[in-house]
């Protein structure tokens, strides 16, 4: 049986690709490596899903601008959220973590929607793909329990990180297969290890503190987390997104109003002891992390297949009939609900353009 279309990955891009391009009656097979579809959807925002975020633009992204907003105005937040509402899912604001993110009741209601959405998909799950050919017009996918044959391939594999839910760089190998550049990868909205200097902060472990931080040419704002690693938190999070190398600074105190807690001001008091030749800055106090936590504990993967080599529908420049849309692209959001946005955005309009 030859399908019309084989997607690769059912996560969020994958899995929106699907609802959509089913309406068109075509024969569509999902592969995936999980024996259930949307595991990453399951887990994200504490099981209860952060879908989108009220203020969406490519400003909250790391990639090409242009492509990022072409696509993002495409199928806005609010489409997205009549498109839920349609399918009996309801988010809603809960700015807890991050300003204006979307949560929906249960990860599970957007998983029962993907579901009944993609009835009509013949599903391959419990199934890794292996190596991806091209012979006579088809691509021929070869997987742990089956080789299968399609005119048209969507690689939605996403990125490297939570391996324990099956994530693999085999988007990535696909992509290179068939000529595409990847942008290095590297872990993505994950905590930091740090440096013989910033010890102190074990010492805090459990503490949170809200913190304004200048990292590149960006300024976050949000809740800091000690760890007995290093930190972590919302506000760390999206700095690892920004951050290369080097320094970035941390305002302690960004709001007047606010009360440092005793355990920190303690902490402080000790470094001012320690090293009284260079008080501590309070507004602005530099750090050069170690290192981070690494893709098992990042939520996602920066970098990925050069979007320069995609179409505008997300289609390979390099191979006819080859897409890569979510994750696997060189695109990548802060946290709370942008990655989500994108996944979803990004398979829209390779469905309406396909």
């Amino acid at each position: 049986m030859i399908f019309d279309i084989i997607i690769i990955g059912a996560g969020a891009s994958g899995l929106m690709a699907a609802a959509q391009l089913q309406k068109q009656n075509l024969n569509i097979c999902i592969i995936d490596s999980n024996n259930k579809i949307g595991e990453k959807i399951k887990v994200s925002g504490g099981g209860k899903c952060n879908i989108t975020n009220k203020y969406m633009s490519s400003d909250y992204f790391l990639g090409d601008k242009e492509f990022i907003d072409n696509t993002l105005k495409a199928f806005t937040k609010d489409d997205l959220l009549k498109f839920l509402n349609q399918n009996n899912v309801y988010p809603k604001i809960n700015e807890k973590i991050v300003k204006g993110t979307y949560f929906c009741n249960s990860s599970n209601d957007v998983i029962s929607m993907f579901k009944k959405l993609i009835s009509k998909c013949t599903l391959k799950l419990d199934t890794k793909v292996l190596d991806v050919n091209y012979e006579n017009e088809h691509y021929i996918i070869e997987t742990t329990t089956i080789s299968l044959k399609s005119k048209k391939l969507i690689v939605a594999t996403g990125g490297v990180s939570y391996p324990v839910i099956g994530a693999s760089d085999i988007g990535f190998k696909i992509a290179q297969k068939f000529g595409h550049k990847i942008k290095k990868i590297n872990p993505a909205l994950v905590g930091f290890t740090v440096q013989k200097d910033q010890f102190w902060f074990k010492e805090l472990s459990g503490l949170s503190l809200e913190v304004k931080i200048k990292v590149s040419n960006k300024t976050v704002e949000g809740m800091m987390l000690f760890t007995h690693k290093g930190c972590s938190g919302p506000a760390i999070l999206t700095t690892s997104l920004y951050w290369g190398k080097g320094q970035f600074s941390i305002d302690f105190l960004p709001k007047k109003d606010t009360y440092l807690p005793k355990r920190f001001k303690q902490a402080i008091k000790k470094l001012n002891n320690l090293n009284e030749n260079k008080p501590f800055d309070i507004h602005n106090y530099s750090m050069s992390p170690a290192g981070n936590f690494g893709f098992s504990k990042a939520e996602v993967t920066k970098g990925g297949v050069d979007i320069k080599e995609l179409n505008s529908n997300f289609e390979s420049k390099l191979k006819k009939d080859l897409y890569f849309i979510g994750e696997v692209v060189d695109v990548t959001g802060e946290l709370g609900g942008y990655n989500f946005q994108w996944a979803f955005s990004s398979a829209k309009v390779l469905s309406n353009n396909l």
